[in-house]
């Protein structure tokens, strides 16, 4: 039977955990971790991911304010924000919500970010800290995906992981996560993107087949190896007239087309997206345990 890889539990596991954390911090410390969030313009979907990040810090006992910027502030006014929250020693971490207005130059503003406080770990500086396996931050969506992973009883080690995709936030990071010679990686990983030949010849050799494509079920059955475990980044909304919204999330994958070949899969949603947010509440913690390490 295919076993369903649930995120909703293994993210309340580490919640549990980092609500420990965050109460031994402030017992030993007075220290009480803090998070600031930035929201620049209405996307839809980055207002609806910052209101469940409140509410998870709300849940473990960090301190959270998000800072919201009109979709045409200057990317000055911007950088002066980022600035004095580097400055500022009640936030531990700072999250630049993407995507960003087409004005603003998304790299330069997220270089501008201290890399002690980048706790999506998107800094140049992180990124080079991961590729080199001494690191403090994995990104939190394949640190997600690696701890839906391991919490499911899928140990990367020793398996060829195929990633379809390669951003900067999800593929690239996650494959430099997953090759490293340490415990929870230790992978063999491909990574196919748009200029890949022969797609499905590469994606069946996948032990572990991690779809983040951006593409509504872009993954079918006849590229998925029979008894593989599948990964599901993507969050799309597709229409349905059926829904009294209209519409409904799906992932890259084609769930129904492939469930019953695979040994485990990730659902949309409930997989990969509660993963997200409580990596980026572990990712908080460890800011404010460098803060206090460092003095």
């Amino acid at each position: 039977m295919t076993k369903i890889l649930d995120g909703k539990a293994a993210s309340a596991e580490i919640r549990a955990e980092v609500a420990r954390d965050v109460a031994k911090m402030g017992q030993a410390h007075g220290v009480v971790p803090g998070l600031a969030a930035i929201l620049v313009g209405d996307d839809p979907a980055s207002a609806v991911y910052v209101r469940n990040k409140e509410r998870a810090c709300s849940e473990v006992g960090i301190f959270t304010e998000t800072f919201r910027l009109s979709g045409d502030t200057p990317q000055g006014e911007l950088l002066d924000l980022v600035s004095s929250l580097n400055e500022n020693p009640g936030f531990h971490g700072i999250l630049l919500q993407l995507p960003l207005p087409q004005h603003i130059h998304e790299n330069s503003t997220l270089a501008h970010i201290s890399p002690d406080k980048d706790v999506d770990s998107i800094h140049p500086v992180n990124l080079g800290k991961l590729a080199l396996g001494d690191y403090d931050f994995v990104p939190a969506t394949p640190g997600g995906v690696q701890q839906l992973l391991l919490r499911n009883g899928y140990d990367p080690s020793g398996c060829h992981v195929v990633i379809c995709g390669r951003s900067n936030i999800v593929g690239k990071p996650l494959a430099l996560a997953l090759m490293q010679k340490m415990e929870g990686a230790n992978a063999t990983v491909t990574v196919c993107h748009t200029a890949t030949r022969h797609l499905a010849s590469i994606t069946c050799q996948a032990d572990i087949l991690v779809a983040a494509t951006g593409v509504p079920r872009s993954i079918t059955p006849e590229m998925v190896r029979e008894g593989a475990v599948v990964v599901d980044v993507g969050v799309n909304r597709i229409s349905d007239p059926s829904r009294n919204s209209g519409s409904r999330l799906v992932g890259d994958v084609d769930f129904d087309g492939v469930y019953d070949k695979v040994e485990a899969i990730s659902p949309v949603p409930g997989g990969v997206g509660p993963m997200t947010i409580a990596m980026l509440l572990v990712n908080t913690v460890t800011a404010a345990k460098l803060a206090i390490r460092n003095g």
